[in-house]
């Protein structure tokens, strides 16, 4: 296990001046290549603290969370790219699927000796790949803790069209040769669109930071080819077709305004889920994470409280 340089700073107006001092990143290597991976100590750790093992959404990084980490000081916070992303090597010669990403975990978590007493977390695409992991390794973490969770197929309902229209543009990139295929993937305007199409709040000054954030987290993927297949299985699969099989306390926290995970298909998944609390805040969308990471960690620190380990 190596240590690496951490990279660039947070924006000092959205972290605390803690959250440097917590922080220490490392790589470690798996049967597919090298992970980074970073640890956020608790400011005061004791028999109780908890460690959370969290996982972000597509095309994002480790960078995605921090702020809801950095409402956890008491907590322990373990925050990998997943492979293909950010500074973790994508995974040689195997599909990037919801299952290979869940073997990551199995992988990552025994490398790290993480017991069944971690929490898992996860935010959108993670909050696929977590709960498919759960459903497949019962007993293997506990709780479950879900942000903007993907909790419908995504090539239904009204968004079906505009998901199509995202294969699309991923296959098109990925056919083009490599140098139009990254530019049009990295595009900033494209960037920015979608950025200002899933931001909502009104401060005017957190909306910069979080279009800084996509500009400069957002296209650190390893290849075109990867992108594909994780984009392809961010629109295939879904938390609610294992909702069944997750035979633990879980918790959603969900975003009033998510356009990508709306607030009906929440309310639906929460039917589905054998011991489910579903958490909403009010006025923020798909950005719970950068938005509104001070109820978020209410939420989750709460949660932790009624399921100690």
């Amino acid at each position: 296990m190596d240590t690496v340089n951490p990279g660039t700073s947070p924006a000092p107006a959205y972290f605390s001046q803690s959250l440097a001092t917590r922080a220490s990143a490392s790589t470690i290597t798996l049967d597919d290549g090298t992970v980074a991976f970073w640890t956020y100590e608790p400011l005061e750790a004791n028999p109780d603290t908890r460690t959370v093992l969290v996982v972000h959404g597509f095309r994002g990084d480790h960078h995605g969370l921090l702020r809801v980490a950095d409402q956890l000081p008491d907590m322990r916070i373990i925050m990998p790219d997943l492979p293909g992303f950010g500074r973790s090597d994508a995974f040689a010669g195997r599909p990037h699927s919801v299952e290979r990403y869940g073997q990551f975990i199995s992988d990552f978590m025994a490398a790290l000796d993480l017991g069944p007493d971690t929490v898992l977390l996860g935010h959108s695409f993670g909050s696929i790949v977590a709960a498919h992991f759960v459903a497949n390794n019962p007993g293997a973490v506990r709780p479950l803790i879900l942000i903007n969770p993907i909790a419908a197929p995504a090539l239904e309902g009204p968004k079906g069209v505009m998901t199509r229209l995202a294969v699309l543009y991923y296959r098109l990139a990925a056919r083009l040769p490599r140098r139009p295929g990254l530019a049009l993937l990295r595009n900033p305007l494209i960037v920015r669109v979608m950025s200002e199409t899933m931001a909502k709040t009104g401060d005017r000054e957190l909306r910069a930071f979080i279009h800084g954030q996509h500009h400069a987290y957002f296209s650190s993927f390893a290849d075109r080819d990867s992108l594909l297949e994780s984009f392809t299985a961010s629109v295939t699969s879904h938390v609610a077709e294992v909702a069944g099989q997750l035979e633990l306390p879980v918790l959603l926290i969900a975003g009033e305004r998510d356009e990508i995970a709306t607030l009906p298909s929440q309310h639906r998944l929460l039917e589905l889920l054998p011991d489910g609390e579903l958490k909403v805040i009010p006025g923020v969308g798909h950005l719970i994470h950068y938005e509104t990471p001070e109820p978020a960690a209410r939420y989750i620190r709460s949660f932790l409280k009624d399921h100690p380990a």
